[in-house]
């Protein structure tokens, strides 16, 4: 047997991660969000990237003559080439239809706390009134209700509990009705009482039976209270129509509200789906000409090294941010060729779909369609969807074909809104509907959809 130390050449290939490419698939994760987000932060630390906006501003401002600067400037051509488009409430699209700006449809910020300290400010006339309510205010939680008790604000103020129990009362009577109570029943019952509500029925459920409403067991309350079913009934549908959440529509200081930007839109002309890769939020970039003519007079070669690595960065970037533009449109448009029936008819007549699908169609590997369709959203004649949403499993149908689940959900649904709402559906019941439309389904199969669609069984939807 020969043993010994060889050394032998062989020729492999495998793929390297370089940092060019950890950027591109980076920068197709991105939405359109994040990827302004970047491209800002990259304008700040890379010279040679320049937005194509600032530039055109710049040259505007050098075309201006010196002549014309001192006595003969000629304001109203300055008037006609000026176009800043942040000054514009709105601008008219090819339709000539009004195209309202984002903001036009935003509110403005505001905090419950400072809604009640201007109600507080207008109600109270002593200093020690103001003390004990501006103290109640700040001690309540996300839900507006009172975090601390009666006893708790009156040792810690050194004030007369009744004094303090007058000032809640107070508060409580301000917009939104039912902030500062101090449970879910007296925020309800507060709320019974400000609609004038009188029967003490109404009350009494609120206070002792919420949990009972919750759980639809209006038999039990009838008969403890010794009224008619119908009766609890009605009670019940006008307590669930109270805000649970008095501070809900309030800004809260820790909410991080994101509002979604679609990153492609379909929309539908004739009979023919034209898609939109919507990069227009996105900066424009280019190559600064100042930088990129520096690079060849420079002697020192250090600084020679670092211009001319911002160089190859700023060009890859700008490629990276073309590609996920095509990849973007060549997924969207692989998913309407397989969905177009979804767009034509709607949610039941999506079909099975996975990224395998896709990905073959458009020649690129499953890890590519999963990064280019996760976290992006997709603004169709249908609605806002989620790119991930036409990605859905398969069920047979007993006929040799295969329908999607998404699609099933929405016939569990359309089943469900047109029961008879004294005589539910059952899962059963609903799962033998399903199977004489051909859909082979078992019954925890149809209430995993149920949950998943947060429609409650049977028991709960039954109304008396």
């Amino acid at each position: 047997m020969k043993m010994g130390f060889e050394l032998n050449l062989t020729q492999t290939q495998k793929l390297i991660m370089t940092p060019e490419l950890r950027q591109a698939i980076q920068i197709l994760q991105f939405n359109n969000v994040e990827l302004t987000e970047y491209i800002n932060k990259q304008l700040e630390i890379n010279p040679f990237l320049e937005s194509v906006e600032n530039k055109n501003d710049d040259s505007n401002e050098e075309k201006i003559p010196e002549s014309k600067e001192k006595d003969e400037i000629d304001w109203r051509e300055l008037a006609e080439k000026y176009d800043d488009l942040s000054y514009k409430t709105y601008e008219r699209n090819t339709d000539n239809e009004i195209k309202q700006s984002f903001e036009s449809y935003t509110s403005k910020k505001l905090s419950l706390k400072d809604h009640l300290m201007t109600q507080l400010g207008m109600t109270v006339s002593t200093n020690r009134e103001k003390r004990i309510g501006e103290f109640i205010i700040e001690s309540l939680d996300k839900k507006g209700y009172l975090g601390c008790s009666i006893q708790d604000i009156s040792l810690l103020l050194n004030e007369d509990f009744v004094e303090v129990e007058r000032v809640l009362r107070l508060i409580q009577t301000f917009d939104p009705i039912g902030v500062a109570s101090r449970d879910l029943s007296e925020c309800l019952m507060i709320q019974l009482k400000e609609k004038g509500i009188q029967d003490k029925n109404a009350y009494i459920i609120a206070e002792h039976y919420l949990e009972e409403i919750a759980t639809n067991r209006i038999q039990k309350i009838a008969k403890e209270l010794q009224i008619s079913v119908s009766r609890v009934q009605s009670i019940c549908d006008i307590i669930k129509m109270l805000e649970p959440k008095p501070a809900r529509g309030f800004i809260v200081d820790s909410d991080n509200i994101r509002y979604i930007v679609p990153d492609v839109t379909i929309e539908k002309i004739n009979d023919e789906y034209i898609i939109i890769v919507n990069d227009s939020y996105l900066p424009t970039l280019t190559i600064s000409s100042y930088y990129r003519n520096i690079i060849t007079s420079l002697e020192d070669k250090e600084a020679s090294k670092f211009l001319t690595d911002k160089l190859n960065s700023s060009v890859w970037l700008i490629k990276s941010i073309e590609q996920r533009k095509m990849t973007l449109y060549n997924v969207v448009e692989s998913i309407l060729k397989f969905q177009r029936k979804f767009f034509d008819e709607g949610k039941s007549a999506l079909r099975p779909l996975v990224l395998k699908d896709v990905a073959d169609d458009i020649g690129v590997h499953e890890s590519t369609v999963s990064r280019a369709t996760n976290g992006k959203y997709v603004q169709t004649p249908r609605g806002l969807y989620e790119l991930k949403y036409f990605f859905a499993s398969s069920l047979g149908d007993g006929f040799g074909n295969e329908v999607s689940s998404t699609s099933v959900k929405s016939k569990i649904k359309e089943l469900i809104d047109n029961e008879n709402s004294q005589k539910p559906l059952s899962d059963q019941k609903i799962c033998e509907a399903l199977k004489s439309q051909g859909i082979s389904i078992s019954r925890r199969t149809v209430a995993k959809y149920r949950d998943e669609m947060r429609i409650p069984s049977s028991s709960m939807r039954r109304r008396y």
